[in-house]
């Protein structure tokens, strides 16, 4: 999963992540973020992040110099070795490097989250800015001008990735339709959430 800071991917993410199909041994307590943006305090951040200067995927901004058995360890590290499942792997700097996953995992689908830039750093800023708890974002972004510059660079990516892979795009309208793409069980909780509606853009290649 590729989305820029502000993207709501997480909610993305959340939205599929209790699907019987997918690995969640990812989950830890360190590994959460609750803030209170949409007006309720809501649980946001769950499961591993993978970036620069985070817990996991650290050197993933220069992963086309790594082989993919050096990434499929790091990886794995975020999950435990015994459990079963599809796992979700997140990366902000996946956004700019979509053709080295397609031509490494061509059978594993790629879901790209597009909000516009403003809408992503605002969005950013309200749910914390810095002051997020996880994923840490100051070592890699440093200060607001520069995340400013990221989020258009990862949302150029994006958007760039849909026109190279247009001709296997698919766009989903709710979280059902996407565990539907990806071929795994809806979540049981019931919850649908609407992208058009939230100001989010998915598209799966």
């Amino acid at each position: 999963m590729a989305g820029a800071p502000g993207s709501k991917w997480s909610s993305v993410a959340q939205n599929i992540y209790h699907s019987a199909d997918i690995d969640r041994s990812d989950y830890h307590d360190s590994r959460t973020y609750y803030h209170d943006a949409t007006g309720q305090m809501q649980l946001m951040h769950t499961g591993a992040y993978f970036d620069p200067g985070m817990e996991f995927g650290k050197f993933f901004d220069q992963i086309y110099h790594y082989g993919k058995q050096e990434c499929e360890i790091e990886f794995d590290r975020a999950f435990a070795p015994d459990r079963k499942g599809i796992r979700i792997i997140k990366s902000h700097v996946f956004s700019n490097r979509i053709d080295f996953l397609r031509a490494r995992w061509p059978d594993v689908p790629i879901i790209l989250v597009q909000r516009d830039d403003d809408a992503c750093l605002g969005w950013w800023v309200k749910c914390g800015h810095f002051n997020i708890t996880y994923p840490k974002y100051a070592e890699y972004y440093h200060n607001l001008q520069r995340m400013a510059g990221i989020i258009c660079h990862q949302n150029q990516g994006i958007a760039q990735a849909i026109v190279d892979h247009a001709a296997t795009k698919k766009i989903p309208q709710t979280n059902i339709e996407l565990c539907d793409i990806l071929g795994i069980a809806r979540p049981i909780d019931g919850i649908i959430q609407h992208y058009q509606s939230n100001d989010i853009r998915i598209t799966v290649i």
